[in-house]
C-alpha cells in the first residue's frame, strides 16, 4: 500500500514563514504526497513564494482565491485534493520529517485518524524545541473530552492530525467562524465515533509568536460566542445544554476566585499604604505623583 497524502497549506500574509513550512513537507521521508498552497488573496509575496516551490517540485500546487478566511481557504483546497489522506498545515507551522511515515506505521484501520503529539518552537531560537502548551493522550481523543474539556484541559493543533479523506465527504470547516473553527471540526468528526490513534511523538511543530491570532484575547472572546451559535446546529440539544452549563460553571468559579483575590488585595497592608500615599500627595497638591500612584494601584487591582 502506498496511499497518497494531500497537504493543505493556507496562507494569508505569512509569506515570510512559508518557505520553512513548505520545506518541512518536501523533507518528509514518505514521498507520495501533494501539497496545495492556498493563497487566500494575500497582499504580500505569497504568490511569488508559492510559484518558486511549484517550479522546484511538481508535487506542489498553487491555488489562488479571493480572501475569505482560513476556513474558506481550507475548504477550497479540499475540493481539489486527489489524495487518500488529508494533512492540514498552517503557513507558520512545520512538520517533523517522519510525520507521514510514522503515522502510516500505526494505521490498521484505514478510516482511523492518527493524532501525533506536538511541541512548540520560537522564532528567537528555532533550534530549541519547547514543551507543548497542553498534554495530549489517547484518553482525550473522544467526543466527550473534545466537547467538554477543550480549552480547559487541552486543544489539538490541527496539524497533529492525519485524516482519511472520506471524512470530508460530509464535513467542512465552518466559514462563519474566524476562530474556534478547528474545535468545531474536531467535534463533528468525534461524534461520528471514528477511531482515533494517538502517536506520542512530537511530530507537529507549533510556532510560538506574538502575532498569532490565538493571542488576541478580545478576538477569541467574540468568536467564542459565535462558536456557541454554530455548535448548537451540529450537536444534540442535551450535549449543547451540558456544554453551556459546564462553561458557565467554570467561568463562575473564575469570577469568584478573582473576586476573592481582589478583596484580599484591598485588605492588604501594601494596598492600604498606597491609598494613604495617594491621598497624601493629593492633599499636598502633588498631582503628577498622585496620578502615577493611581495608575500603579489600578495595575495591582488587575
Amino acid at each position: 500500500m502506498n496511499p497518497k497524502i494531500s497537504v493543505i497549506v493556507p496562507c494569508y500574509n505569512q509569506a515570510r514563514f512559508l518557505d520553512e513550512s513548505l520545506q518541512s513537507i518536501q523533507d518528509q521521508t514518505y514521498e507520495n504526497w501533494e501539497c496545495i498552497i492556498v493563497d487566500d488573496g494575500s497582499p504580500d509575496n505569497t504568490a511569488e513564494t508559492a510559484d518558486k516551490w511549484v517550479k522546484k517540485d511538481s508535487r506542489f500546487k498553487y491555488l489562488h482565491k479571493e480572501n475569505g478566511g482560513l476556513s474558506s481557504a481550507r475548504n477550497a483546497a479540499l475540493e481539489v485534493t486527489t489524495g487518500d489522506y488529508i494533512q492540514f498545515l498552517d503557513a507558520d507551522d512545520i512538520l517533523a520529517q517522519t510525520k507521514f511515515s510514522d503515522s502510516f506505521n500505526l494505521i490498521q484501520d484505514k478510516e482511523a485518524i492518527i493524532v501525533s503529539n506536538f511541541c512548540l518552537f520560537d522564532d528567537s531560537n528555532k533550534q530549541e524545541l519547547l514543551p507543548p502548551f497542553c498534554k495530549l493522550s489517547q484518553d482525550l481523543l473522544n467526543f466527550e473530552s473534545i466537547l467538554y474539556q477543550w480549552d480547559f484541559t487541552f486543544t489539538i493543533p490541527i496539524h497533529c492530525g492525519l485524516f482519511p479523506k472520506s471524512i470530508f465527504e460530509t464535513i467542512r470547516f465552518n466559514e462563519n467562524l474566524k476562530a474556534k473553527e478547528d474545535w468545531l471540526l474536531w467535534i463533528q468528526i468525534a461524534q461520528k465515533n471514528i477511531n482515533f490513534i494517538f502517536l506520542n511523538a512530537p511530530l507537529a511543530l507549533y510556532r510560538k509568536h506574538a502575532t498569532s491570532m490565538s493571542r488576541d484575547r478580545k478576538h477569541m472572546i467574540l468568536y467564542q460566542m459565535l462558536f456557541y451559535n454554530e455548535a448548537e446546529k451540529v450537536i444534540s440539544n442535551s450535549d449543547f445544554n451540558k456544554l453551556l452549563l459546564k462553561h458557565l460553571d467554570i467561568n463562575y468559579n473564575k469570577v469568584n476566585e478573582l473576586t476573592i483575590e481582589i478583596r484580599n488585595l484591598k485588605e492588604s497592608k501594601t494596598f492600604k499604604l498606597l491609598l494613604a500615599l495617594k491621598k497624601m500627595t493629593e492633599d499636598l497638591g502633588l498631582l503628577d505623583l498622585s496620578k502615577k500612584l493611581f495608575r500603579l494601584i489600578s495595575k495591582l487591582r488587575k
